[in-house]
């Protein structure tokens, strides 16, 4: 604590250091033109601009110290520069013509760099792209992400997958802190809406050298959208509809940048009514989500800080059997009613040489859970009517503070490096009937060190960490669960174009709240859940390779990795039955993962407007008794055929036609069924036009043109034999101001 006030007084002491300004010049490296609207963004400082049509640039009051600068175009290759401010001399900086998409930087690692400068394999994906094919929700859009897929209940309700791991083995970050909303619960979803949210990062494989707890399966890293460039300011309104759902969701924002301050507000909406099957509608599928999201930042002299807050409420019908045939949106019972705060705070002082960072989150996830009083089943009608005035069964609030402090300190020779430590306090309350999870206290305290060492022809991260967690449980559990962890990567160019990396990563676990202390019926998954207080931690270490060709028209990648996991934790019937309910078991086995994707991206020259793309993805996961995991996705196969194009009248324009192939599940565990293999087609196309000097953006989509009868092996209406949705269009309008 001591140090950490002496941080905040060291924050409030703003430096004197002069301002400084660059400027300088873009051109085409090929044909020497100057190239107008390049992208030139500071990462460190998260600061701005375009260069004008003369292909000039021009960034003032920026910082004195040493920073990487980024320009971008479509159409070209980033570029990754670094540079010393003052500089008095004008840049000049050349980009090279290519098809291949741009590159941005990776946030989700310490040291910020373009993925094809970083040791660890990351996946990065837009919400733009991502929204292209037509996703209802965040949840839904992830698993266009290979090796990511999603627990789903419904539409509305979805969990991240991880090459297989899930839950509280994966970590998902928004706002820079880390999110907690009772991840332990199958039906508990994200919490989170795509709007406000600019790009998903994908970190596979073991994250607790930069996460601590929880990260041993991954982490999903939600870049919320950027503040305006300097002394600009823009708005922007749109829409959706889908046919299936009849359903819609809109939103607005708008942002505006100075100097010195900055800010930002989005608000959005969303409806729909229960999805539909080729042959019926899942009853209760409905939902309604609200958000708000608004940001305002600070910048001046060495010294920059921002503060966000998001507000997301959900109102989550839950599926039980195909009852009601409808297209109304009010939830039925049972239903969830959530609210999530995130309040977040990242602040950086500049010292010449090094930084330091301060991110502080609070997050606050209250969860109420409606449920039907079967006495009253003859007034079903009277209980819909009066449902805001029921009381919850279910009623939990989750409080979590947590804080993230590195210092990056001056580079030596080939070393950068960064030291730091995080921490985390929660407090767990029930108020409701039920209670799933008792009163509860967690700690967290992590301290870590970080390297990356530049070598002529390699480059090397290495890092390790140390952990405490105590878990201080009303009901007289009181835990601690220590863990040392390392990483170790190297990445190196072993031919012209060809990539190579090697991970090699530890990570662990403590077990959670329902693991250690369940012993009552867990609504929804129709299960009687026992936990166990002596449950040990799991731990894991994981073998991560990669393998990339790129040139200018042709991109291929192979991934491969292989997790060993001790002690890994999972639910098992035990044969008995309490309150008409199979009775299941937390126990512990040593497991194993093992699997990777394979993909590649092809646009000919000199047809640089077609793309053909192709994915594979496949896990599997197996007990040390060579006993099958559960909720393991099925191999899929995804192929795309995309178009790019410009017409005087539209700009930005595709088109595209997707088919992705679900393999048959099989390999299941002892109380899973098996999945049938689908193909699922989509397509779609889009472009901008220019209406009074703005951008309006118009894309039509389709998934499941077939209208395929299927089951997703990770849906958690599997067991009912329940569909998942059937064919949907989707038309969505986008004005920029």
């Amino acid at each position: 604590m001591k140090f950490l006030l002496n941080t905040f007084l060291l924050l409030a002491i703003t430096s004197i250091y002069s301002q400084n300004t660059i400027e300088g010049v873009v051109t085409d490296a090929s044909t020497n033109e100057k190239l107008a609207f390049v992208n030139i963004y500071f990462s460190d400082l998260e600061k701005g601009t375009i260069t004008d049509e003369n292909g000039i640039f021009k960034l003032e009051n920026l910082s004195s110290g040493n920073y990487t600068i980024l320009f971008s175009m479509i159409g070209y290759k980033t570029q990754s520069n670094k540079i010393s401010i003052p500089n008095n001399d004008s840049i000049k900086i050349s980009l090279v013509p290519s098809a291949i998409e741009m590159e941005s930087i990776i946030i989700s690692t310490p040291f910020h760099k373009l993925q094809s400068d970083n040791v660890m394999k990351v996946e990065q994906k837009t919400m733009a792209e991502l929204n292209t094919n037509g996703s209802i929700t965040l949840s839904d859009g992830i698993t266009n992400i290979a090796g990511v897929e999603s627990i789903s209940t419904g539409m509305s309700i979805g969990k991240p997958v991880i090459r297989g791991l899930s839950a509280n083995r994966v970590l998902v970050y928004a706002q820079g802190v880390r999110l907690e909303n009772q991840q332990f619960g199958d039906e508990h979803g994200l919490g989170l809406s795509e709007s406000g949210i600019e790009s998903v990062e994908v970190i596979k494989g073991p994250a607790s050298l930069l996460y601590g707890s929880d990260a041993l399966g991954g982490v999903l890293y939600l870049n919320p959208e950027r503040f305006a460039n300097n002394n600009e300011s823009s708005g922007d309104i749109s829409g959706n509809y889908y046919s299936n759902t009849e359903g819609f969701n809109t939103n607005a924002g708008y942002k505006a940048s100075a100097n010195n301050f900055k800010f930002l507000f989005r608000g959005s909406l969303a409806e729909h009514a229960d999805y539909k099957t080729k042959n019926y509608r899942v009853t209760n599928t409905r939902f309604r989500e609200q958000d708000f999201k608004a940001g305002i930042g600070y910048q001046k002299n060495t010294f920059k800080t921002e503060f966000r807050y998001n507000l997301n409420n959900s109102k989550l019908g839950i599926p039980e059997v195909i009852t009601e045939q409808s297209t109304n949106r009010t939830p039925l019972l049972p239903f969830q009613n959530i609210t999530n705060h995130i309040f977040s705070s990242k602040s950086t002082l500049f010292l010449n040489d090094s930084k330091l960072d301060i991110s502080l989150g609070f997050i606050y996830n209250d969860r109420k859970e409606y449920e039907e009083h079967h006495e009253d089943e003859e007034h079903e009608d009277e209980a819909h009517e009066e449902i805001e005035i029921l009381e919850p069964a279910l009623y939990m609030k989750l409080k979590t503070a947590n804080y993230d402090v590195k210092y990056s300190l001056p580079k030596l020779g080939k070393f950068e490096t960064i030291v730091g430590i995080q921490g985390m306090n929660q407090v767990n309350t029930n108020y409701g009937e039920e209670q799933l999870i008792p009163d509860a206290t967690t700690n967290d305290f992590g301290a870590l060190a970080t390297s990356h060492i530049h070598f002529e022809k390699i480059d090397v991260q290495l890092g390790a960490r140390f952990d405490n967690r105590n878990i201080n449980v009303v009901s007289n559990i009181n835990r601690n669960f220590n863990s040392f962890n390392g990483a170790f990567g190297i990445k190196t160019d072993i031919a012209n174009n060809i990539t190579a990396r090697i991970n090699l990563a530890t990570g662990f676990r403590a077990p959670n709240l329902s693991e250690l202390t369940s012993n009552g019926t867990h609504e929804g998954t129709n299960r009687y859940e026992i936990g166990k207080a002596n449950l040990k931690s799991e731990q894991n270490f994981q073998t991560d390779m990669s393998l990339e060709f790129k040139n200018e028209h042709f991109e291929l990648f192979v991934n491969g990795f292989y997790n060993s996991i001790n002690n890994y934790i999972f639910l098992s019937p035990d044969g008995t039955i309490i309150d008409d309910n199979p009775v299941f078991v937390y126990l512990q086995d040593d497991a194993k993962l093992f699997g990777g994707e394979f993909g590649f991206h092809l646009h000919p020259h000199p047809l640089d407007w077609l793309h053909l793309e192709t994915s594979f993805e496949s896990v599997t996961g197996k007990q040390d008794n060579d006993m099958y995991l559960p909720l393991i996705p099925a191999n899929s196969l995804t192929n795309t055929i995309r178009i790019e194009f410009n017409k005087p009248w539209l700009s930005k324009g595709y088109a595209f036609v997707k088919l992705r192939s679900s393999f048959k599940q099989n390999k299941v565990s002892t109380f899973e069924t098996n999945t049938q293999s689908y193909n699922l087609l989509s397509a779609g196309f889009g472009g901008s036009i220019s209406i009074f000097n703005n951008e309006l953006q118009a894309t039509i989509s389709g998934n499941n043109l077939t209208n395929k009868t299927y089951i997703n092996h990770l849906s958690r209406l599997k067991p009912d034999g329940i569909f998942n949705m059937g064919r949907n269009i989707n038309v969505s309008i986008s004005y920029r101001m």
